[in-house]
């Protein structure tokens, strides 16, 4: 008999994380959650995601960006539908901020100047002094891919049910509940709690360093040739700015804040000007060189980033269920905060490897089990 696998989560990392688990014949899996694509809730971070790969995790922590970043390369060469493409990518740093003594708070490795994943990313260079912005002192290019994420998340979805994952509906106060929740009727041998900012407050779980990093963003019409990003604003230290444009008429995202421990759901108008401003300062093209008169708005939005004090849990436990003294192995798979999508494959690996020793330890044989990324299997794939 498979094992029966309960994911807690619709997000992209539990929609990931079914994925890769599908593709074995001895899991049977079902998705449960209160918000799945096609919902727009402050609850449900994964829809305001922009999204693309920019590196932030140190060279220690960069497993999850090292193993995603060739799946995402391999898809959006070879699998149009699933909402990619290849964008050109330029990032600006002030050299503040680089020093621990100058800058207004602490920096993430993708604006390091000799930064790890220039091994990684095609392309890339150090760009010349006349290729900078005003205000910015130095700065890299390569070449990255950005998401259409309505797109994308109904692929990954598909691709789940294609492999038999069954997705249901619930809401639930306690982590133990989802063993009662597998499609097949039987209790869960294995729960995966990808629940992000939920983890606060659920039951059996109530992770107190999981905070929200709010972020405001708009979406425009307008494309730009070039995704960007700064190590800096000037304004408020929980300001920063970046330009995405999603794959297949998406638009253009532009945002943003990063604002921890904020849970206001409504964008700001002063905010949202201030990111307008930013962004026409740093590239006026954007903008048809009419500043922001020049920016077509389709909307505002705002998303809450499941941050954690001490990083992404990726880790096994035994939860005991209070309601009849019954045990069941959960693996934890949340608090990616910024990075969820290009960390999604890489975490999603790591939540096959601690199902697999669960597996193991009941005494299955996992000799035959797949490969589980597409750009190591496919025939004649190509990256």
């Amino acid at each position: 008999m498979s094992n029966t696998i309960v994911i807690v989560g619709g997000g992209v990392s539990g929609i990931t994380s079914a994925y890769l688990l599908s593709k074995s014949k001895g899991n049977t899996v079902t998705v449960v959650g209160k918000h799945m694509p096609g919902d727009y809730d402050i609850e449900y971070a994964s829809p305001f995601a922009g999204a693309n790969v920019l590196p932030m995790n140190s060279d220690a922590d960069s497993r999850w960006e090292r193993r995603t970043w060739p799946e995402f390369a391999w898809l959006c060469k070879n699998v149009p539908e699933a909402g990619m493409h290849f964008k050109n990518t330029r990032v600006f740093r002030k050299h503040k901020d680089l020093n621990p003594d100058t800058a207004s708070m602490p920096m993430d490795p993708l604006f390091d100047r000799d930064p790890w994943y220039k091994h990684m990313m095609p392309d890339f260079r150090e760009l010349e002094a006349s290729e900078l912005p005003p205000g910015q002192d130095s700065g890299c290019t390569f070449t990255s891919v950005c998401l259409n994420i309505p797109m994308y998340l109904s692929w990954l979805v598909g691709q789940c049910v294609r492999n038999g994952v069954v997705f249901k509906r619930a809401v639930l106060s306690e982590l133990a509940e989802a063993r009662h929740l597998s499609h097949t009727g039987r209790p869960a041998d294995i729960i995966v709690n990808a629940t992000g900012l939920g983890s606060l407050k659920l039951g059996g779980v109530k992770d107190t360093a999981m905070a929200p990093a709010r972020g405001q963003i708009m979406l425009v019409r307008n494309d730009r040739p070039s995704m960007l990003v700064t190590s800096s604003t000037d304004d408020d230290t929980d300001e920063v700015l970046y330009v995405m444009q999603r794959a297949a008429g998406g638009g253009t995202i532009i945002g943003g804040t990063y604002d921890i421990g904020n849970w206001e759901s409504q964008p700001c108008p002063n905010i949202a000007a201030r990111i307008m401003s930013r962004a026409v300062r740093l590239d006026p093209g954007l903008g048809d060189g009419k500043g922001v008169t020049g920016l077509d708005v389709i909307r505002h939005a705002v998303g809450l980033r499941p941050y954690r004090k001490g990083g992404v849990r990726i880790e096994r436990e035994t939860l005991q269920d209070a309601k009849d003294g019954s045990s069941v192995q959960v693996v934890h798979n949340y608090g990616h905060a910024g990075w969820g999508y290009q960390g999604s494959f890489g975490c999603a690996e790591r939540v096959v490897e601690l199902v697999n020793e669960i597996r193991a330890a009941k005494g299955e044989d996992l000799s035959k089990e797949p490969k589980l990324f597409n750009y190591e299997t496919a025939p004649g794939s190509k990256l």
